[in-house]
């Protein structure tokens, strides 16, 4: 069986087992004569419009408004689109439109089902938005012509919302993320409303679920408010929803339990008096939530049919009402007569001309839409040019004593104090639970979190979102950094690949920003990764996985950027960075234990604008002429570089060594593929032309073989280590040894690098190498002995 089968559309849901008693929790409200003849006719007429725009968006490439019977060469060749969800998104506008006109109330319109843009960008060129950011979609025949007939094809909007669509702030691709995206739109923004319109095939996603709670952290004080609308409108792509299998028994309880107040609206005939009434009373309800009055948060249930007025029927199976709607209702339109005869009643069936009397909408449509272009869910700015820079304190102020041993969490902590301090209204931390753990508490001595059902930290200003659900941080730091404002996400590096797919989501969104002419920058998406692979020896094997590196590396590469900075004076100098930075994914990553300064703040500050530079400290002459190239590209495995390089000093004083640290993984992109890779000359100057390199890198080897890939004359005299997917409970040493990334591993490979062109160390190369083996052998069995590294394992190496 390929799809559902059915027995009639619509099917309602069997009869829970619930109370009856429950009902008592769904609110009922009066919907007579909500709204006036005239209003109810404009609403109508609205609606009516944009689903013929949306449906004629998805099948026409000519005769756009019906001028004549369709025929096949009026049928687009290829027809995408999701109908489905379109009539439901038309609806909500609609009344979004009245509510806004009416009150003046700030509002978006985040839409979860984004393949339905034909419901929203019909919406969006009935208000004239459309025509202000892209000219030639006027509101007029011509206008409607050219959306109508470019839709999803090459040069026309794509099939699903992206931030080409005006007012839009979130990629309508991957769902789940719309409500906790919503909330991150809200903080701290007192005026805004989001309307959030929530799938009922969204509303099964894990994130979804838990981002139900995402209210608990919003005060009303400081922050807007939502007005979630989930659309029960029965089907996915070929089955039924859970949603739409659920009683009003079921569906009240559920959410009654979330602390929510759930209105349905589901009484057809009469739905836009219905719809009107739900959301007077849902914005009503809110403004009493803003004023201290405690009460549930509003939430609006629609229950219309799928498809809604589409086809009823094709070929003896129910179309409207059943997951036949979900996409393109007359996939064969094209060819097939019945379907093309099908297609011309159901379009005739909205009277274009009625509605387009000259090609632009009637009267009517234009009374429901808000005078003040300001206020039009196509044209606000916080969706589109409302970046707020950060006030960033000069780091060097906390800079560290170069030979000191701190721990770069601890110091970043600090800078990011001082950062809240300065932006009590632009910055906030979204963490999944492990802020402390990760050393970072230096953020929450003055400022608190934001945990509004937890009466320590309520009604205070908090600017830390903790939340174990790191798709809901990531949504909220996603609406939060869209609108204008400035995040961080620190978490632990193993979990953060759980959100890797939100962070590709929004890096398209921000390519497809860039590529229009009138989204202004926004703040980058920054996040912070620690408690790493290298120490997690404590936590075991499922908290070492360092593979989202790899993930940005794979971003387009304007927009993805890598840092793993040595040392805290260095951490300082990229956590400044970033903060200031615009329209980037950036990622840094760093440990929490204590670890070596190893440059002064103004070699810490010239290090990180170069990217990587040569450490004469631990190199040989300075690192002139060297015999051969160890890198280090990471905290913990350049700790072990260095260590490497004294130990070589001692045993092979013949052996000359340049010791070279990246910070910025992007320089080692080959030439002209990341606006940050090193030139040719630039890329010799460090690593010279022809001399064996060999790289201790954090992350897996097999990305940095990409990296150097392009690189002329390295793949033959290039080795890499990294992390091999060799871990368990253990101590920090033994990760090293495990995975061939010790100072025992690295001064091997040099040994062997150095013999192929220095005889003085080819001849006690095999020497050499044996003792390096036989001090990793002694070193493992003394931690298996022990449960411990030997005492002095991670003192600072001495080069006197």
């Amino acid at each position: 069986m390929g799809g559902q089968e059915l027995y009639s559309p619509n099917p309602p849901p069997d009869p829970s087992q619930l109370s009856d008693d429950i009902l008592c929790w769904k609110k009922e409200l009066d919907i007579e004569n909500v709204l006036s003849s005239q209003e109810l006719l404009g609403i109508q007429q609205f609606r009516k419009a944009a689903d013929y725009i949306a449906a004629a968006m998805i099948f026409l490439k000519e005769n756009t408004l019906l001028d004549r019977d369709i025929t096949e060469d009026d049928v687009k060749l290829r027809l995408l689109g999701h109908w489905g969800t379109c009539p439901g998104l038309s609806l909500v506008y609609a009344h979004a439109n009245l509510l806004i006109r009416k009150t003046k109330q700030s509002m978006l319109y985040v839409v979860g089902p984004g393949h339905g843009a034909p419901g929203i960008l019909s919406c969006l060129w009935l208000e004239n938005s459309l025509a202000t950011f892209w000219p030639k979609y006027t509101r007029d025949r011509q206008g409607l012509n050219s959306l109508i007939s470019s839709f999803s094809t090459p040069g026309g909007f794509p099939s699903h919302i992206n931030a080409q669509t005006p007012g839009a702030i979130h990629e309508g691709g991957e769902l789940g993320y719309a409500l906790s995206v919503s909330f991150g739109a809200i903080m701290d923004k007192p005026d805004l409303v989001v309307i959030c319109v929530v799938g009922d095939g969204e509303a099964e996603t894990g994130p979804t679920a838990t981002a139900w709670h995402g209210y608990k952290y919003i005060d009303p004080a400081e922050s807007g408010a939502i007005i979630p609308i989930v659309h029960v409108n029965g089907f996915k792509i070929s089955e039924r929803t859970i949603y739409g299998t659920m009683d009003d028994k079921e569906i009240t309880a559920l959410f009654v339990g979330y602390g929510y107040q759930v209105r349905f609206v589901e009484v057809l005939n009469n739905i836009d008096q219905d719809m009107a009434a739900s959301m007077n009373w849902a914005l009503d309800e809110i403004h009493k939530i803003q004023n201290d009055a405690r009460s549930g948060n509003p939430q609006v249930k629609p229950r219309t049919p799928k498809g809604w007025g589409g086809p009823k029927k094709l070929h003896g199976e129910f179309i409207e009402g059943s997951f036949r709607a979900h996409q393109v209702p007359l996939a064969e339109a094209k060819k097939d007569t019945e379907e093309r005869k099908i297609l011309q009643e159901w379009l005739s069936s909205y009277d274009p001309h009625t509605l387009f009397p000259d090609g632009s909408p009637n009267s009517a449509v234009l009374s429901i839409i808000p005078d003040e272009d300001v206020l039009k869910l196509g044209q606000k700015k916080e969706a589109y040019k409302s970046y707020e820079a950060l006030d960033v304190p000069d780091w060097k102020s906390l800079s560290v004593k170069a030979g000191d041993q701190v721990s770069c969490m601890k110091i970043v902590g600090e800078l990011l104090h001082e950062v809240i301090k300065q932006n009590p209204k632009s910055f906030r931390i979204f963490s999944p639970d492990e802020l402390i753990s990760n050393k970072l508490d230096a953020v929450l001595r003055d400022s608190g979190r934001n945990f509004q059902w937890d009466i320590a930290s309520r009604g205070k200003g908090g600017r830390v979102i903790e939340i174990l659900s790191e798709h809901t941080c990531q949504g909220m730091l996603q609406g939060y950094t869209l609108t204008g404002r400035t995040g961080l996400f620190p978490s632990y590096e193993a979990f953060m690949g759980i959100i890797h797919t939100m962070m590709v989501q929004y890096s398209k969104f921000v390519k497809m920003a860039h590529e229009t002419t009138w989204r202004h920058p926004c703040g980058s998406l920054n996040y912070l990764e620690t408690s790493t692979w290298a120490r997690q020896e404590h936590n075991g094997f499922s908290h070492q996985n360092p593979s989202f590196i790899g993930a940005i590396l794979n971003l387009k590469p304007q927009y993805a950027r890598v840092y793993l900075p040595p040392d805290a004076n260095c951490f300082l100098s990229t956590m400044a960075h970033c903060l200031r930075a615009k329209d980037y994914v950036n990622l840094m990553v760093g440990s929490k234990q204590p670890t070596p300064v190893w440059l002064s703040p103004e070699e810490a500050d010239k290090h990180c604008i170069a990217g990587a530079s040569i450490w004469k400290f631990a190199s040989t002459d300075e690192g002139k002429d060297p015999d051969v190239v160890i890198v280090g590209i990471g905290v913990e495995v350049t700790f072990e570089v260095v260590a490497a390089a004294a130990l070589l000093k001692k045993l092979l004083p013949a052996l000359r060594m340049r010791v070279v640290n990246v910070t910025d993984l992007m320089i080692l992109f080959s030439e002209h593929s990341h606006p940050h890779a090193l030139s040719a000359a630039e890329f010799e100057a460090l690593f010279t032309k022809d001399k064996p390199v060999h790289f201790n890198y954090h992350g897996y080897p097999q990305e940095l073989r990409g990296l150097l890939f392009g690189r002329l004359n390295i793949q033959g005299r290039a080795s890499i280590e990294g992390y091999k997917e060799e871990g368990t409970t253990t101590s920090a040493l033994d990760m090293m040894l495990q995975n061939c990334t010790s100072r025992y591993d690295v001064a091997q490979a040099a040994v062997r690098g150095a013999a192929v062109g220095n005889q003085d160390v080819q001849v006690r190369a095999h020497e050499v190498i044996s003792e390096l083996k036989h001090m990793k052998q002694k070193d493992t069995e003394y931690i298996y002995k022990n449960g411990d590294d030997p005492e002095d394992t991670f003192d600072t190496p001495n080069f006197d």
